[in-house]
């Protein structure tokens, strides 16, 4: 693992898994977060801005309702996350009173990162409580989180938020020690330079009654926060003075290395923080020009779409293949499309005489998967 010795990093996101902070189902490990809140506390003091994803609502409200299983049904399940928030929150900030540090709630659905405006506003949020001192401590909204505006999991949540404030490295810790080559080795996969097929195949998910996702949600994660130019960790929330091992390069876990050319943030926005609303099909043609010689995609290129979607929505853009290639904004809606399919674009500016650009997407608006 690298050593973060000489500077240290400048903006961290950690998130905590249920089993990291709970010693059973709605059984909180105080003695873990206390020293969690230490760690986190010794990082502010070298310079460090600290922010934290916790789960743990579900499960705390799972304990305090009597429940021994997690509940099917989705409006239980949002029972639970209502009573177990507050203990969740009341338990954080005991853990900082010592260090005379104030906890800030931040609770977020799909919807708050995939809307422009609100997503702009959450990370000005964010810089704010920063900027008062504050430790934000995130966590889905799961009381109001239906299908359709919810990320699903932690995990997930936690890179979102590590490409949305920019930070250098994302921590997830679990009951993991690490990134294990079960096929192979049986030890911990110290150092993943690219996250392959076979990396992916490493992963498996969990049968704990309050987890979600396991290591298969760790890996698209870190698959996220690396595209966006972070590092991450996944390591054991157990391990005593977890947070300094990692960042001196002496802690037991998994570094995923971050890519040398991360995306710029709007591009980040659309690549990650959306659900497509449909598909732009292309031709073979149209694959190279979008690929290898970044520009827009223009009508002649289009051979048709599958969807609804207005003008201004993301979409997907497939190949001849049917792989999806790239994510950008059309500017023409899922009706349009088929008349513009394969024309050339005097014959699109016949058909649209008033419109200034008559890129189907423009290239700044699009990004590559």
């Amino acid at each position: 693992m690298p050593s973060f010795l000489s500077r240290p990093p400048r903006r961290i996101v950690v998130k905590l898994g249920t089993g990291v902070i709970t010693s059973g189902i709605g059984q909180l490990n105080e003695p873990r977060l206390a020293a969690l809140a230490a760690q986190i506390t010794a990082l502010r003091a070298q310079g460090s801005e600290v922010i934290v994803v916790s789960s743990g609502a579900v499960g705390l409200g799972m304990g305090r309702l009597k429940l021994e299983r997690k509940p099917k049904i989705v409006s239980k399940k949002q029972a639970c996350a209502a009573v177990g928030q507050s203990l969740l929150m009341q338990t954080w900030q005991r853990a900082f009173d010592p260090h005379g540090l104030t906890v800030a709630q931040v609770l977020l659905t799909h919807e708050d990162l995939r809307v422009r405006d609100r997503h702009l506003g959450v990370k000005e949020t964010l810089r704010e409580l920063v900027a008062y001192g504050t430790i934000p401590v995130i966590n889905e909204n799961d009381t109001v989180s239906a299908a359709e505006i919810k990320v699903g999991d932690n995990d997930t949540l936690s890179a979102m938020v590590a490409g949305l404030v920019e930070a250098d490295y994302l921590v997830i810790l679990s009951t993991a020690p690490g990134l294990i080559d079960m096929k192979g080795t049986g030890k911990i996969v110290p150092v993943v330079e690219k996250i392959t097929p076979a990396i992916e195949a490493m992963a498996g998910g969990t049968t704990s009654e309050t987890a979600t996702g396991g290591m298969i949600t760790k890996i698209t994660a870190a698959k996220l926060a690396t595209r966006s130019g972070c590092g991450v960790f996944i390591a054991s929330g157990a391990e005593p003075d977890i947070l300094p091992r990692l960042f001196s390069g002496r802690g037991p876990g998994t570094f995923f290395v971050p890519s040398g050319l991360p995306l710029e943030s709007r591009k980040l926005w659309l690549a990650y923080f959306q659900r497509p609303h449909g598909t732009i099909h292309v031709n073979t043609c149209a694959v190279p020009v979008l690929c290898e010689q970044g520009r827009s995609l223009l009508a002649v290129g289009v051979t048709g779409a599958s969807g609804t979607f207005a003008a201004g929505e993301v979409v997907n853009i497939a190949g001849p293949d049917g792989k999806v290639i790239a994510r950008g904004e059309s500017a023409f809606s899922s009706e349009q499309i088929p008349v513009l399919a394969g024309r050339k674009s005097d014959q699109v500016r016949a058909l649209h005489p008033s419109r200034k650009h008559l890129e189907v997407v423009h290239r700044n608006d699009l990004v590559l998967l």
